[in-house]
């Protein structure tokens, strides 16, 4: 029996009348089938296709949401259950710069009297991270939550706020050091100023508003050569980079507080030391080389004039951070609109006391029993200022503030 095939198309068509309409019409039928169900499987295909990209998409999102280093239900509950206040007037605090050293101890302290305190730290490598992961250790074991994040991620500080309404910010988060900021000068600029204005950003958006304090830095003094240092004196001349970002950020924050109606407190600190201290300060440096047995660097100003430093013990900085926070007022502002004039503030948080570069060794000397190997330098310009000297009475007379720790017990504490 012929096939289809043969009988439309016979191996010899001559002796064979084809019927033209038949068959163009079998083959338009043939064709328009074909035609069909190949758009039908084209649309299968293109609906599975988009099924699949919408499942994975669904997975990507949902695991990016679980296992991110933020975001997720756990992760929320832990910022809750930090940022849960235990006192009566008490205040919710997001501290930046959590694992850091002023960091830390500001965390510890608002913790122990009751207030509510979720940290944020970027850990990154200007100094040994595994000094922060510890610091973090020690704020975890007080049931204080450091998130592992930078404030420069705009959609982070607007999950925090989503989901705790802080009272306070203390932001602490900094590129700290002089001198390295001729080796990186991106990072002061990505931290200390853009940092701080993603910061100010998402607290002028906030409602409400939260009342903020910020570390400045006596650094912002610069060459003004009149003593001790206060807060009315000239800062136009700064020496270092990382002087020139401090006092752009007290600019910055001068705006935000003008046009916002953010409450703005900003502290100089002078030359902070103490346990758990930065590694890359003099003090902290000199005491490891010494009892390894090295040499230390210690370097001088014009004419051989000594460097003094006005050096302030952590627990006094402490003292001066928490004052701040209590007197800071409120912020006038509600969904980036001010309502009213706000507080802006700066203070000097020192000790009043400079204390010589050679004076600092002769006691670390006493209290770790050995003797210092010393390279005496003239100092290069690297940014370094020869001394600092603070005028603190206007601290003194808005919060109490009063430093109690002088060099001598404060460096026996370090050194123990």
């Amino acid at each position: 029996m012929p096939s289809l095939e043969e009988e439309l198309f016979p191996s010899t068509p001559g002796k064979f009348k084809i019927d033209r309409g038949h068959t163009v019409n079998r083959q338009f039928h043939r064709c328009f089938a074909s035609t069909s169900t190949m758009f039908l499987w084209a649309l299968f295909l293109v609906a599975l296709t988009a099924s699949y990209l919408s499942f994975q998409s669904f997975i990507d999102s949902g695991s990016l949401y679980f296992s991110a280093s933020w975001g997720g239900i756990q992760w929320e509950k832990q910022v809750r259950n930090s940022a849960q206040i235990h006192r009566s007037g008490g205040m919710s605090v997001l501290v930046t710069g959590a694992a850091g050293f002023v960091g830390t101890h500001v965390s510890l302290a608002l913790k122990k009297r009751g207030d509510g305190v979720v940290g944020i730290d970027n850990f990154n490598n200007y100094y040994d991270p595994s000094l922060k992961k510890a610091r973090k250790t020690i704020s975890s074991n007080h049931g204080i939550f450091v998130i592992e994040g930078d404030i420069n991620d705009a959609k982070l500080l607007a999950r925090l706020f989503d989901t705790v309404a802080f009272t306070h910010v203390m932001h602490l988060a900094a590129q700290a050091g002089v001198r390295y900021a001729m080796e990186n000068p991106q990072s002061y600029v990505q931290s200390n100023i853009a940092g701080l204005v993603t910061l100010l950003e998402t607290c002028k958006s906030a409602n409400p508003q939260p009342s903020i304090v910020w570390a400045s830095s006596s650094s912002v003094y610069g060459l003004n050569e009149k003593v001790p240092f206060s807060e009315s004196d000239r800062t136009d001349q700064p020496a270092s980079l990382y002087a020139a970002t401090k006092k752009a950020g007290e600019e910055l924050t001068h705006t935000y507080n003008h046009i916002y109606g953010l409450s703005i407190t900003g502290l100089r600190f002078f030359t902070v030391y103490g346990p758990w201290g930065r590694p890359d300060m003099a003090y902290f440096s000199f005491t490891r080389n010494i009892l390894q047995g090295k040499p230390i660097t210690v370097y001088r100003g014009k004419n051989h004039v000594d460097l003094a430093r006005d050096f302030t013990y952590i627990d006094d900085i402490v003292k001066g951070c928490l004052g701040s926070l209590d007197t800071s007022g409120k912020s006038t502002g509600s969904g980036g609109k001010k309502r009213g004039p706000a507080p802006y503030r700066i203070f000097n948080l020192g000790n009043t006391s400079p204390v010589t570069v050679p004076k600092l060794v002769n006691i670390l000397e006493k209290h770790l029993k050995m003797k210092a190997k010393k390279n005496i330098v003239d100092m290069p310009g690297n940014g370094d200022v020869p001394f600092t000297h603070a005028n603190i009475s206007s601290a003194q007379k808005q919060f109490g503030y009063k430093p109690t720790t002088d060099l001598q017990t404060g460096l026996k504490k370090f050194v123990r």
